[in-house]
Parts: C-alpha cells; structure tokens; sequence
C-alpha cells in the first residue's frame, strides 16, 4: 500500500529540507495521507500485538538517519489518539533522539532510572500529548547494553505495565549494535524502518539473519523518503515521497 505524500519541485525541496513531513510529528496541521498511513501502520501492529497478547514493541532500523525516532514518535502519537496511555521509551542510550524531536529535556531518564539515581516517577515526562507519557534516555552512560540486560530495567517494564496500554521502544539501530535485541523477550517483536536510497538489500538481509538468529519476530517494515513519478512541468521538475507499510 502506498499513500501519497507531497509533491514540491527541487527548489522547494532545498528550501525546506529541514521541515519535510517525515522529520516532523503528527498534528492538525499534518496532511491527510501521512496521518493515515500511520493510522494504517497503527492497526497492523495491534492486530500483532493481540496475537502476541503483548503491549510492547521495538522501533528500529539497519543504520542511524533512517528516520526510526520519528518513525517511534509518530506511532506513539497515533496510539494515543486512540485515548489508550501510551509510554514512549528512548532505548538509544547511544545516540539518543526523542527529546529533540518533542523539545524535551534529557538532563535524567532511562538510564537514570535502571542506574538507580532516579525514580521512574520523578523523570517521566507526564501527558507531553493527551494520554502520551515520554521517558527519555537520560545521561548516556558508558555501559548501555549492561543496562538494559539489569535486573532493575526488567523491574521497570513490569512497573509501567501495569500502567500503559501500550508501550514503544525506540531502540538503536541493529546494524550498528545489538542493543535493541537485548529487549527480545520482553516484546511482540519489531518495526523495522527502511529508507529509500539509504537502506539496501543487503541491509535488509542482515536485518533478517539477526531477527531469525534472535528467535524473534518482525511486526512489519516501513518504507520512508521514497520518490516516484518523477516528470517535467512549467515550474521544474516534481517528484513524489510516499509513506510505505508492509
């Protein structure tokens, strides 16, 4: 299924490289077709997420600057909508990006928290939208993958458990470190982010071989920054992004 996002020609493109629809999160101001498709990519995962009898599951990608954060932040958006209470968890202890993205402060969070130099309930970012709590990564520390494997990160998803409808991993991505399969047993399984002219087959391959190695699943892809029907006009030439789930 493809969805059609936007048209602009090149000089806009230039213009506005720093605002296109796919590095911003969901608002009334968002087109139609981008709130859709994520509505789409929404109730695919919970059609999983009910086979699993799960509430959680992981964003990621092959390599950094595919777009997984954003990608995390606006199904967590989209979840919320639905009124449910929704945790959006910053899992990238390495390069951490969720509090830019909603303009948050990341001075303590997750790693805070399973360090043990801070409550859950001291640093989570309270109803940053309705019905959407935020945790973010906090102080990168020199021993994430330590971290997550701690008694005290299992103690911590039973906690917020009992409180969330649904809970979203933003997680590093699995070309770069094994992070993000550390939290295997603890979720239905994965999103995967793809980007169009970044990621490539091979990427995609090698995604497959450590999701089978793991003994874990993948939920579905999405397929950002596409372009198709490229064609000549008056005012130069056009191309068309799509927002892709699989």
């Amino acid at each position: 299924m493809k969805i059609k996002l936007k048209r602009t020609d090149k000089k806009e493109d230039k213009q506005k490289k720093k605002t296109t629809p796919e590095t911003e999160t969901l608002s009334e101001n968002t087109k139609f077709a981008i709130v859709e498709s994520y509505k789409s990519a929404r109730s695919n995962i919970m059609f999983s997420l009910s086979a699993e009898d799960q509430k959680a599951f992981a964003v990621t990608s092959h390599s950094k600057g595919e777009g997984k954060s954003t990608v995390s932040s606006n199904l967590a958006i989209s979840f919320s909508k639905m009124e449910r209470r929704v945790l959006l968890i910053d899992c990238d202890l390495r390069r951490p990006n969720v509090h830019n993205i909603f303009k948050l402060e990341n001075k303590v969070g997750l790693s805070n928290v399973i360090g043990k130099m801070a409550e859950f309930e001291d640093v989570v970012k309270r109803d940053v939208l309705p019905c959407l709590d935020i945790l973010t990564s906090g102080t990168i520390p020199p021993n994430p993958s330590e971290l997550i494997c701690s008694p005290r990160f299992d103690k911590l998803l039973k906690r917020v458990s009992d409180d969330y409808d649904y809970i979203i991993f933003d997680t590093p991505p699995i070309g770069v470190v094994s992070d993000a399969l550390l939290l295997k047993d603890k979720l239905a399984g994965y999103v995967i982010v793809l980007r169009e002219r970044s990621t490539t087959h091979g990427d995609i391959q090698k995604i497959l071989e450590s999701i089978k190695l793991a003994d874990t699943k993948i939920l579905g892809f999405v397929k950002v920054g596409c372009t198709h029907g490229k064609k000549r006009s008056g005012k130069g030439y056009y191309y068309y992004q799509y927002y892709t789930y699989y």
